[in-house]
């Protein structure tokens, strides 16, 4: 029996199978579930090209041929099985990202994505970085993604949140392909740190919100952006802060010190957010953007995965539910098959799918 080739394989099958089956839909088991699976669940090619290097070098070094090594080759077939599984699954995305805006099927996106998945920055755009926007030291900075021939006249404006439930995380993690597909047509996008806990507390992170999208009004012209033309994105605990900075302009208790600042925004959209309360004090402390719900509020685009086993769909659900009755405005509501927290991590087909929906829904919006 070849040990090291079955434990590679093994490493390579377990986190396929828990994309197919999480352990839990939440709890601790859930977190593990969604540590060992985020990446593969988006890219399961990671663990075909892993067995197939692993079985060249087998077959390389003459070891295939014993009844134990064929035990360990039926193993690493788990996962190109499973691989085919989970993108089918992710291809389910087109057809209900298509329901949810009455669009056609958005293409599917292979190609470069099985062998480049890796959000690095494309050539065609340039990432201006860590330029400060408060007074909280690199908790206050932000990046600006533009193209590199310069932003179209007159563009909109796309602001991302980070995820990590408001205790980490970091402006150059999550979303960084919807920012990047923006940049490259002509967008100017920004993706912001903001402060955390324990130092910071509810609200002062909505309040960094805030004065991002006042920093992005106040600074469009320089790059050539339109300052009227704003929409505000966030992933996790960010799409949290994001809605909260949509249902809440202008509110002078949240805008301490530029409580005449314009921070309206055109939409919102959020990825696989948290939508609870984050703080209950001081006692009447309204921390839950369903709270804010009115009817004035933007447009809101709200995906989420149904294999989300950090954050289930339920109360993302529920604040779109809550949007549908009393906004005047459209409110898109996606519930992806099969997706896990995190899954705009990557350039994976499903999410590729979501940003087509993305663009169409800012388009709309824009008219």
């Amino acid at each position: 029996m070849p040990v090291g080739y079955l434990i590679g394989v093994v490493i390579a099958a377990v986190p396929m199978l828990l994309s197919l089956r999480p352990l839990a839909r939440s709890g601790p088991l859930g977190r593990l579930s969604w540590i060992v699976t985020c990446v593969p669940n988006e890219w399961p090619f990671i663990a075909v090209y892993w067995v197939a290097a692993d079985t060249g070098l087998l077959v390389a070094q003459g070891d295939l041929g014993s009844a134990g090594s064929w035990v360990a080759v039926a193993i690493g077939l788990i996962s190109p099985f499973a691989a085919i599984v989970l993108v089918l699954r992710s291809l389910r995305a087109r057809p209900v990202v298509a329901a949810a805006l009455g669009m056609p099927p958005p293409r599917a996106h292979l190609g470069r994505i099985l062998w480049a998945p890796l959000p690095f920055t494309h050539p065609g755009v340039k990432r201006i970085s860590n330029v400060a926007y408060g007074d909280g030291g690199r908790l206050n900075t932000l990046d600006v993604y533009r193209r590199r021939a310069g932003v179209a006249e007159g563009a909109p404006i796309l602001i991302h949140l980070h995820g990590g439930g408001f205790t980490g995380g970091l402006k150059s993690n999550e979303g960084r392909p919807l920012l990047q597909r923006f940049a490259r047509h002509g967008w100017l996008c920004i993706s912001a740190n903001y402060r955390l806990r324990p130092a910071a507390t509810f609200p002062d992170f909505l309040i960094d919100a805030k004065r991002v999208i006042a920093w992005a009004r106040a600074h469009a012209g320089e790059y050539g952006a339109d300052p009227g033309r704003v929409f505000i994105a966030g992933s996790s605990a960010g799409a949290h802060i994001a809605a909260s900075a949509a249902l809440t302009p202008g509110d002078p208790g949240l805008q301490p010190g530029f409580e005449d600042a314009d921070t309206s925004v055109c939409g919102c959209i959020g990825l696989y957010g948290y939508y609870g309360p984050v703080s209950t004090r001081p006692a009447g402390l309204r921390s839950s953007p369903a709270e804010h719900v009115h009817a004035g509020a933007p447009p809101f685009l709200i995906a989420h995965g149904t294999q989300d086993t950090l954050v289930p769909p339920a109360r993302a659900a529920a604040l779109a539910g809550r949007l549908r009755e009393v906004s005047h405005q459209p409110v898109v509501w996606i519930e992806l098959p099969g997706a896990q927290h995190s899954f705009d991590l990557l350039r994976s087909v499903r999410f590729e799918t979501v940003i087509d929906g993305i663009e169409v829904f800012a388009a709309r919006v824009l008219g």
